[in-house]
């Protein structure tokens, strides 16, 4: 399974391209081969995935049962915009106006790979989000994270 790490800083030229950085390039899986989906994300950010990826997710997607009209509308919201990319022969993606303008990217944006995917943010967007740290990280790290499966808290003990 990919498994992205780091965060690039990176330009769009004024045609909508982004050159990969050679670090991430690095980290695609073979199976990918330089396709890409690029989708909105739930955010006010782009989601990139490598083409492989994208065929796992919209799968599961699919399996959704289409007679409900909230996973009807979550299935079209999900795929609104989603857009077949591959890398050229100078490692550039072209992204869509309409996806940058979502995303309100026009400059300088940041790649944030994580897990599976690659989110694609406005530098200004991304620096706010990280300025809006959450007051105790820990707390929520222990929201998140510590009531996993199978697992029992101290105050659980008999």
């Amino acid at each position: 399974m990919t498994q992205f790490i780091g965060e690039y800083d990176c330009k769009v030229d004024p045609k909508g391209r982004i050159m990969l950085p050679a670090g991430l390039k690095k980290q695609l899986p073979e199976e990918a081969s330089d396709k890409f989906v690029i989708n909105r994300g739930f955010e006010k950010c782009l989601v990139l995935y490598p083409f492989n990826v994208w065929q796992n997710i919209s799968a599961e997607v699919n399996k959704l049962n289409l007679y409900n009209q909230k996973n009807r509308n979550f299935a079209r919201y999900f795929f609104r915009g989603a857009t077949e990319l591959t890398l050229d022969t100078n490692n550039r993606l072209l992204l869509p106006k309409s996806l940058l303008e979502y995303a309100g990217i026009d400059g300088e944006l940041v790649l944030f790979p994580y897990s599976d995917r690659i989110e694609i943010w406005s530098k200004e967007a991304y620096d706010n989000l990280l300025n809006e740290e959450p007051e105790d990280f820990a707390l929520l790290a222990e929201e998140v994270m510590g009531g996993k499966a199978g697992e029992r808290s101290f105050d659980e003990l008999p």
